[in-house]
């Protein structure tokens, strides 16, 4: 999956086609946590992120989400 970012120790991926899930979004990582997260609404679709890192994650997407 490729990288798009790091950060605080945060891993955010993206698959460029993924036939999984019709809905656009990303991947988060950190520790043993994962999420995803849809580009629209910013919402956690799938896993689980700490508070803390859920909320650098939106906010990085938020800064981020016309590139996304």
């Amino acid at each position: 999956m490729p990288e798009i970012s790091r950060f605080l120790g945060i891993i955010i991926t993206m698959y460029w086609s993924e036939p999984k899930h019709n809905l656009p979004h990303f991947h988060a990582r950190y520790n043993e946590f994962k999420a995803q997260i849809g580009i629209e609404d910013l919402k956690i679709i799938e896993g689980e992120l700490p508070p803390r890192v859920s909320g650098l994650v939106i906010e990085w997407a938020s800064q981020h989400k016309t590139e996304l």
